[in-house]
């Protein structure tokens, strides 16, 4: 044990402190620091006064690769970075540069961002594969903090709900609060702005259960959009896994971001709303060999980057970002683990949505469902009991894997959503794959025991149109983007009813409200977990930018002024959330099974398909290449599940009614053996028309592209006793 003392700075004794945990961790009294580096041969902790003035202390003592010191008196809000030395040859895969000042990976604070100068570059500009670029980088980059570990959680718990009775709703920080007028304007676009009374309160009347979060670990952002005016708006370029974004919060940026993230979660929990973390652990904001040197590549870019085979000085890239995260490193894996299982148990968060998570089973080459990474996560006694959503597909070769996650896991349902987008704008030969999206896709999921919850159905999310320029425009309109329009998908399946863009023209406006209605409908009443993208309840839209990555403005941002049409929408999508979680025939944890070949035509299965004569469909109706429309019933009597304290749970019948044809359609309603009485509910067409009442055998009109739902009228308790 030795004193360390320096100007503006107290004595303080360093210790050898110990190697785990890892990172900078508050006792009360001083911090332990700890930093892995498998091909340091020496590190340096620098600390930072309040005048930026650097102290740097070589770090003694070294534990299996784990660099780490025990230094007393250092306080929460303490600023440092760290100086690695070692070998420097890029041609190997070996880039330690000591000039460059490191972020620690396991910073669980971050304060500042980058500004784009050549010093955080380990080579330099006019000579890429010149010599080692030895400009000191403290200036102009991101410092790690020290925080203060304690909060007063009260009785704060996780809300635990089942995942058939979960409503997702996609958010983004600024955008969902910067414009919200109810919001005080020094808190709106943070943390604390999200947490304000109004925008919960506005999300419980919806019926929500679930907020997921757009990423809010410390990303970077880009030098390049900032030189354009632009800035990384979604945030998919993650340099701190265990440090919720600085930007967003009000309150500081030296652990405050902490507290007030916490306070968030705290009052969402508090009125029953789960948080969820889109996550981006499938590559950092380091990028390729020629991007900036600010933590994982100084520290030891082999342990935590995959390499070219046979070319290390390049990095294998599935995810379109310029790198990969190594998946079969143990290193690199406890860093995704410890950051995952610190989120739930520090910040007390529900759940985890995983970008591009095919390239976390890219252990080697291929995608591989039994990798150590879905191993790891299987085991853990805390990230396996929150809520697992992938997003099932990277770039790289075999990449698309919808259905091939483990049966833990949830997965966003591409095939849902193109399927349900080609239906409605009346793609030829889509019934029968529409059927089975609306049913929980078991043709995906079931094959390995996995339920419908498998399934987060969506047909719009942050990446493509809203959904209101879905039914508003044919083509993407991204020249905001500065990209000429290059950049973004150009096959949305997406239909501007007859004109492009915002219109006067009264049918075609008409069309696209129902359209709008249709499928949220259709996403309402779908068995398996909706997902909403926040904002598309009040038509936001993006005016056609279907890659608004970079918009971090009114483009983006979610508008709470709204027009009567919008207010609506909001009455309409609200109703049918709260008829979705009433009904639990509309969100069973099994799929249906329908009438078997040979069945006693006598009994009523789980459910049942009626062509518009009101006949049951036959092989050659589902083969009709151009039918656009169906009768689905609903059995509510023949429930195989028990409710949370094991009762049989009965619910009332219920009859879908879609028609996705131009014209038009008459359909005649069951005969009397499926229910006497029924009451209209929902019609896209005419939606604040009488809820009529319909007797068994009666004709309903299905306008052309209209979806209708009919309750059974009568208690189903008494119907079954009579019957």
């Amino acid at each position: 044990m030795f004193t360390l003392a320096c100007d503006n700075m107290t004595m303080q004794q360093i210790r050898p402190g110990s190697m785990y945990p890892l990172g900078a961790n508050y006792d009360g009294s001083g911090v332990n620091f700890a930093l892995f580096s498998q091909v340091a041969d020496k590190v340096e902790l620098c600390l930072f006064d309040e005048d930026d003035k650097e102290t740097r202390i070589e770090m003694t003592e070294q534990n299996s690769y784990v660099w780490h010191n025990y230094i007393s008196g250092i306080q929460p809000g303490q600023r440092y970075g760290y100086r690695v030395y070692g070998p420097y040859d890029p041609a190997k895969g070996m880039r330690c540069n000591p000039n460059k000042l490191l972020l620690d990976p396991y910073a669980k604070a971050i304060e500042g961002n980058i500004d784009g100068d050549e010093s955080l570059f380990s080579y330099r500009f006019a000579d890429p594969d010149g010599p080692m670029n030895d400009l000191d980088s403290a200036d102009h980059t991101m410092k790690s903090a020290v925080v203060n570990p304690y909060f007063d959680w009260g009785n704060d718990q996780h809300p635990n709900t089942p995942y058939h009775d979960s409503v997702i709703y996609e958010a983004h920080v600024r955008g969902m609060t910067n414009l919200n007028k109810d919001v005080p304007p020094q808190i709106r676009g943070t943390y604390a702005g999200l947490a304000h009374p109004s925008v919960i309160e506005y999300l419980k009347k919806l019926g929500i259960t679930a907020l997921e979060l757009m990423p809010i670990h410390q990303f970077v952002n880009d030098s390049f959009l900032q030189e354009k005016g632009l800035s990384n708006y979604w945030g998919y370029n993650t340099i701190g896994f265990f440090a919720p974004h600085n930007a967003y919060a009000c309150s500081g940026q030296r652990g405050e971001q902490v507290n007030e993230f916490k306070a968030m979660v705290k009052a969402y929990h508090r009125a029953g709303i789960e948080i969820i973390l889109d996550v981006v652990y499938n590559h950092t904001a380091e990028g390729n060999d020629m991007g900036p040197t600010l933590s994982f590549r100084g520290i030891d870019n082999q342990s935590y980057y995959r390499l070219v085979d046979g070319d290390p000085r390049h990095y294998f890239d599935t995810t379109g970002t310029g790198n990969s995260l190594l998946m079969r490193s143990p290193h690199a894996l406890q860093l995704i683990t410890d950051s995952l299982r610190y989120w739930v148990t520090e910040m007390h968060v529900d759940g985890f949505r995983f970008d591009l998570a095919a390239t976390l089973a890219r252990q080697f080459q291929e995608v591989d469902k039994l990798s150590a990474f879905f191993d790891i996560v299987e085991q853990d006694p805390v990230i396996s009991r929150v809520k697992l959503i992938a997003e099932p597909w990277d770039l790289g070769s075999g990449g698309y894997q919808v259905g091939g996650f483990p049966s833990s896991w949830s997965e966003w349902n591409g095939r849902y959503r193109d399927c349900v987008r080609d239906f409605w704008r009346s793609q030829p030969s889509t019934l029968p794959e529409f059927a089975s999206r609306l049913l929980g896709s078991s043709d995906l999921y079931q094959v390995n025991g996995r339920r419908p919850v498998a399934s987060v159905n969506f047909i719009t999310a942050h990446d493509g149109f809203t959904m209101n320029d879905l039914v508003t425009y044919n083509n993407k309109h991204n020249m905001a983007n500065g990209e000429d329009n290059r950049d973004g998908e150009s096959n949305n399946r997406s239909w501007n009813c007859g004109v492009e863009g915002p219109t006067t023209i009264s049918d075609v406006n008409n069309l696209r409200q129902r359209q709008l209605r249709n499928l949220f409908s259709t996403l309402l009443v779908s068995q398996g977990i909706p997902m909403i993208c926040g904002g598309d309840e009040v038509e936001r839209t993006q005016q056609g930018n279907n890659n608004a990555y970079c918009q971090d403005n009114e483009i983006s941002w979610r508008s709470w002024d709204s027009t009567p049409e919008q207010e609506d929408l909001l009455q309409f999508v609200s109703k049918l959330i709260h008829l979705r979680l009433e009904h639990p025939v509309l969100h069973r944890r099994r799929f249906f099974s329908g009438r078997e070949p040979g069945e006693d035509v006598s009994t009523i299965p789980q459910i049942e398909w009626f062509d518009h004569t009101g006949s049951i469909m036959d092989m050659d109706d589902w083969q009709n290449t151009h039918a656009f429309s169906m009768m689905i019933y609903l059995n509510g009597s023949d429930i195989p599940e028990v409710d949370w304290y094991g009762n049989r749970m009965v619910d009332n019948d219920f009859i879908l009614i879609f028609n996705a044809h131009y014209e038009p359609i008459m359909f005649t309603l069951p005969s009397e053996r499926y229910g006497k009485k029924w009451q209209l509910l929902i019609d896209t067409y005419n939606p604040k028309g009488p809820e009529l009442s319909y007797e068994a055998g009666f004709a309903i009109t299905a306008q052309a592209r209209s979806f209708l739902l009919l309750k059974s009228s009568d208690c189903p308790a008494v119907r079954r006793e009579d019957s």
